[in-house]
């Protein structure tokens, strides 16, 4: 591992290849159908693995402008190269680029940040502080992850222990220095169990809000109104209700759910008479039929 940040030898060639290799496996896990609302897509959205590629080829970097001209070009070729790779199997072909933008002003900011990046080597007090903001960086995709593996386990489990792990691994495997190595252990577990308690208890950023039932459609079977009653089978899965909706001008069942699973939806007319839909709910998406 010690090797891995400090002793490898990044050639250009080699880091062009790394480049090629990660921007084209971001866009292949970009547009699996398999890999939707797991931990293997996440690589495409969100910075822990980005974060893990650059301490890497900076920290095995010879020099200030060294560290700056590879990180630089290393996201600059990877980056286009996600949507290149998912172009010629999308609808919008070409047009997937309008969402580069953004991750080419992260790439633009790599230039100081890797040139700063570069001295935590020197294994001084401050090399802690230009380490610190990435941690905290860091902690903030673990809280996110950990949140929704919490509350939708197993959904991005693998991400938050990706996340969870390499909080521990910078500060001890960066730093020479022994006091280094504790506080910078230390702080990082510290994010680790704020980050924790904090996703467990943040119940409402973690939830499926969507609709699910249009009264008269074909799907549902029946006309219904206010006037019926609506339920879960199971209510640890989250509630429903039912609602107007003033655009399309008729009622639907809205629903916030806490996890996934199967269960049973459950329409009740005002004399009793109670109509059964089975319900298969995922992190973002959902199958609902009436039942036999």
């Amino acid at each position: 591992m010690k090797k891995l940040f400090g002793g490898l030898n990044i050639t250009w060639g080699r880091l062009i290849l790394f480049a090629v290799i990660c921007g084209v496996y971001t866009g292949v896990m970009a547009m699996l159908p398999i890999t939707r609302d797991t931990s293997f897509r996440d690589i495409s959205t969100t910075f822990e693995c980005w974060i893990l590629f650059a301490i890497i080829i900076i920290v095995n970097s010879k020099s200030p402008l060294d560290s700056v001209l590879k990180v630089f070009i290393f996201f600059l070729i990877s980056q286009p190269l996600v949507y290149l790779v998912q172009a010629p199997f999308d609808d919008q072909g070409l047009g997937l680029l309008r969402y580069y933008p953004p991750w080419f002003y992260w790439t633009l900011l790599t230039i100081p940040m890797a040139f700063v990046g570069y001295f935590m080597k020197k294994n001084k007090w401050w090399s802690l502080l230009i380490l610190a903001p990435m941690l905290l960086f860091l902690g903030y995709h673990y809280l996110t992850y950990f949140g929704e593996a919490y509350h939708f386990f197993p959904h991005h489990l693998l991400t938050a222990l990706f996340c969870a792990a390499t909080l521990i691994i910078y500060p001890l495997f960066i730093f020479d220095n022994k006091t280094l190595k504790i506080v910078g252990v230390i702080f990082s577990i510290l994010i680790i169990i704020a980050s924790s308690v904090y996703g467990i208890a943040d119940q409402r950023s973690h939830t499926y809000n969507t609709s699910l039932l249009l009264s008269g459609s074909e799907t549902c079977g029946i006309e219904y109104d206010d006037s019926y009653s609506v339920s879960l089978a199971d209510e640890s899965y989250g509630t429903v209700s039912i609602g107007y909706e003033e655009v399309i001008d008729s009622f639907l069942v809205r629903a916030e759910f806490e996890k996934t699973g199967h269960t049973e939806l459950i329409l009740e007319s005002p004399d009793g008479e109670r109509y059964v839909y089975e319900l298969d709910i995922e992190r973002t998406s959902y199958e609902i039929y009436r039942k036999e």
